[in-house]
């Protein structure tokens, strides 16, 4: 707290005494009155990689201004997936991250286990630089002026792993004129926020611009057990930025930003308990009751009711990440043309203490994967401006990335009694794996290299065509090592120490791929009048393989699966529709898309069925997945001061081939070839429940063919308004917006026992601006206090124990605003 309060002292003496001195007789520019408009803002885009008109562009692509953002609370993509139907994230923590658009992306769901070796399937840009790890989408935005979410493939402009889409993310640009801005947020629940950006020359030619932001607030789940509130917030975010401007032919700004997150965070409590076809004493209630005769407690969470808010975990839980960079953004424009330079260099690290059991049991004491990631960048690209039939965007893109891990898990003195089979390993002393770990280091790799090129052709006054492709060629390389130690000793070959490699046995391999592709679009866009546009277009989107960097799964012979090491290409093929349209002399807006995608090959972590005990992920192709749908987005200056925003999507995903999919919970037998329950039981199992999707040929395969797709809901929509109402010297202002979503099943296996009811948010807020300079504010983020589930989590050793990460409760606080 007293970080942020020093932060925003300083940032209101640089607001007086910084760029106004420079330039004195220059008046800060004051907020614009919206009282008086009668129409709406044209808003502008760089979907294609050149500013243009958001209804002129014949892309699905939803945006927000920075200006909704601050009135709507919304520091993050967590909160901006609330804006945008279509975007939907889900965070079990930082490192596992997984954002999707139309249902397709990230696949990190219920497993909550990233892996380095597996890209997302969503774009990340801020300031025209790629994000490689998802991770870095969690931190807070900073300085926004607008975000850009692109839907459906984008790989022709957009290029690396856009298959679903991309998140353009633009930052406020250093100004010659002199301003400055400054907030204070004080909450419940212990919420402290300081946000503050100043702006002004430093000379004739170089503009400065610096915005920092600290936010602090206590944890949300209390700690039975320690005392303590876990799943608390303290991070900062700092950017700088210089524009170097000696002509109006010549941009070049250098952009230098850090991100850290350093709080104890991110833990999730008891939701339910499913049932799978293990004996009743090796499932999470007779494990619990059990505990006893070996030495421990019985177990009783500390609430059946994960609104209760409520953990035990008994092992330390802390998060320390950081992100930043530096980027190099040239424009030149020599009449014909513009040419453009994106130079960049960014870097992610991860530190973690987690309890991976999520209960007051010590069966997991220990897991971290201490990583840092470091990427660079170029980007060349080349844009027409001349007025002509013909236009066009083409360029070069490189990108190499690096990540190194150092895996760690360790296991305690619960851990033989609560993982190990005793069916398979009858007998083990209590004390084999207390202290047992596994520890090692994984390295991954990646060189990207792309050509590409858009033109558009306008072959009447009111048809253009547009193609685009873009060669893509990358080089993937990592390494994945383990030992193990500790725990009973034990001899080799012995069943003793069969069972503890059944938690862990050590591995080391090399993986590699290779290859290229072509992906693009071509879209034919008519423009029946200037307030109406229809377009049809299809995109071929392209991903490149991966691998597998967080150990291998086990085969039925307890060995590591060399062949699960690289996963195929993916390639995404999109049919899409669209309308745009304005209303009411300007002041409305209303733009449809229906589309038809197919994904072959899809790229998602999935948790093997065979190994019940470690509960390993891994990546895999889903052989092809269909999402068809439907979107709505619409905007209106209902009267003077009033603005109305509104979204909606459909979307219908399902797996349209996927007959070799892993075991949901209920089917799980550790008696059954496999490890699920066949479709024709034979007369050895004592089970004999036939398994409706036990795939007849392959045992232990479940045939997902035909299910809905995991994270996808049906509906999704938000509404929210703006009303600025005069009133003296200043205007009273109102805020208001409601997002839903229908449920959805999380996890890949499609189990009845990780489905996310549906639910709907209200946030608001209502304050008063005086003297266009101050605001004051009374804000609510969940304002009817609606309870609801954010992420899944299968606790390790598959008991059948489902963990749910609540919603955040109510939150109202003030936030105190000056402008100069």
């Amino acid at each position: 707290m007293r970080r942020s309060f020093q932060l925003f002292a300083v940032m209101l003496a640089c607001f007086t005494t910084g760029p106004v001195a420079v330039q004195a007789s220059d008046a800060p520019v004051a907020a614009a009155d919206k009282s008086d408009v009668t129409t709406l803002d044209k808003v502008t885009v760089t979907a294609r990689q050149r500013e243009e008109e958001l209804q002129k562009v014949p892309v699905a692509v939803s945006v927000v201004s920075g200006d909704w953002l601050d009135r709507s609370y919304t520091v993050n993509t967590q909160q901006l997936s609330l804006l945008v139907p279509s975007l939907y994230y889900n965070s079990a923590n930082p490192r596992n991250t997984a954002y999707t658009i139309r249902g397709l992306g990230s696949n990190t769901l219920s497993v909550s286990a990233a892996n380095d070796g597996i890209e997302p399937g969503v774009g990340f840009y801020v300031d025209g630089v790629y994000h490689g790890r998802p991770a870095t989408a969690a931190f807070d935005f900073t300085d926004i002026e607008r975000i850009e979410v692109l839907r459906g493939p984008q790989g022709t402009l957009f290029g690396k792993n856009t298959t679903a889409g991309a998140i353009n993310i633009t930052s406020r640009a250093p100004t010659f004129t002199p301003e400055g801005n400054g907030e204070l947020s004080v909450g419940e629940n212990g919420y402290l926020q300081a946000k503050a950006n100043v702006s002004g020359p430093l000379s004739d030619t170089i503009a400065g611009r610096f915005a920092a932001q600290f936010t602090e607030r206590d944890g949300v789940l209390h700690n039975v057990t320690t005392g303590k509130d876990e799943n608390a917030l303290d991070n900062y975010a700092l950017r700088g930025q210089l524009l170097f401007k000696p002509s109006d032919d010549l941009d070049v700004r250098l952009i230098a930003d850090v991100s850290n997150l350093d709080s104890d965070c991110c833990t999730q409590g008891y939701l339910r308990v499913g049932k799978s076809l293990k004996s009743a004493a090796r499932q999470f209630a007779g494990l619990s009751a059990n505990l006893p005769a070996h030495g421990f407690p019985a177990y009783v969470p500390p609430s059946r009711n994960v609104y209760d808010r409520l953990t035990d975990i008994d092992a330390p839980l802390h998060i320390d990440t950081q992100d930043g960079g530096v980027s190099l953004n040239a424009d030149w424009n020599l009449g014909a043309v513009t040419l453009t330079s994106i130079t960049a260099w960014r870097y992610w690290t991860w530190d973690v203490a987690n309890d991976r059991d999520y209960i007051g049991v010590p069966i997991q004491t220990v897991q971290r994967i201490p990583s840092r990631q470091d990427q660079y960048s170029q980007e060349f690209r080349a844009a027409s401006n001349t007025e002509g039939p013909f236009s066009y965007v083409a360029g070069l893109y490189f990108f190499t990335q690096e990540i190194n891990g150092s895996p760690i898990s360790v296991y305690g003195p619960a851990a033989t009694y609560w993982l190990v089979s005793t069916t398979s390993f009858p007998g083990m002393p209590d004390n084999l794996a207390d202290g047992y770990g596994q520890y090692g280091h994984s390295h991954f790799e990646v060189k990207s290299y792309a050509a590409f090129g858009e033109a558009n052709y306008r072959i009447t006054d009111r048809l253009t065509g547009t193609l685009g492709l873009r060669y893509t060629y990358e080089d993937k390389n990592g390494d994945y090592a383990t030992t193990v130690s500790g725990g009973l000793p034990t001899t080799p070959g012995t069943l003793q120490d069969n069972a503890k490699l059944s938690l862990f046995r050590p591995q080391s391999y090399s993986a590699a791929d290779s290859g290229g592709n072509v992906s693009g679009r071509t879209n034919l866009a008519y423009q029946f009048t200037d307030a109406l546009m229809a377009y049809l277009s299809y995109a071929r989107g392209y991903k490149s393989g991966g691998l597998n960097m967080s150990g291998l799964p086990l085969d039925a012979a307890n060995n590591p699966a060399l062949g699960t090491a690289v996963i195929k290409d993916e390639t995404n093929k999109t049919w899409e529709a669209g309308l745009k349209s304005a209303w009411w002399g300007g002041r409305a807006t209303l733009n449809l898309a229906a589309y038809r995608t197919v994904v072959n090959n899809y790229q998602a972590n999935i948790t093997s069925s065979i190994e019940t005990a470690a509960l390993r992920t891994y990546p895999a192709n889903i052989p092809e997945v269909t999402v068809k749908g439907l979107e709505a987005d619409f905007a209106a200056q209902v009267s003077k001061g009033f603005v109305v925003h509104a979204s909606l999507a459909y979307a219908d995903g399902k797996y349209a081939d996927y007959p070799l999919g892993p075991c949901p919970l209920e089917w799980q037998n550790p008696n059954a070839a496999g490890g699920c329950q066949p479709l024709r039981p034979p007369a050895s199992l004592a089970n004999k429940t036939s398994n409706p999707r036990g795939n007849p040929n392959v045992p232990g395969a479940y045939v997902l063919t035909g299910l809905s797709l995991a994270g996808l809901s049906r509906w999704a929509g938000s509404l929210g308004f703006d009303y600025e109402v005069p009133a003296g010297s200043g205007a009273f202002l109102f805020h208001a917006d409601v997002s839903g979503r229908s449920g959805y099943n999380s996890d890949t296996t499609h189990s009845i026992y990780t489905t996310i009811a549906g639910y709907a948010v209200t946030n608001a807020s209502v304050g008063y601006r005086f003297n266009e300079r101050w605001e004051v504010d009374v804000f609510a983020r969940n304002l009817f206090d609606r309870d609801y589930i954010t992420a899944l989590t299968i606790q390790t050793g598959n008991s059948g124990l489902i963990l749910g990460q609540p919603s955040d409760p109510r939150m109202v606080g003030v936030t105190l605003r000056a402008s100069f």
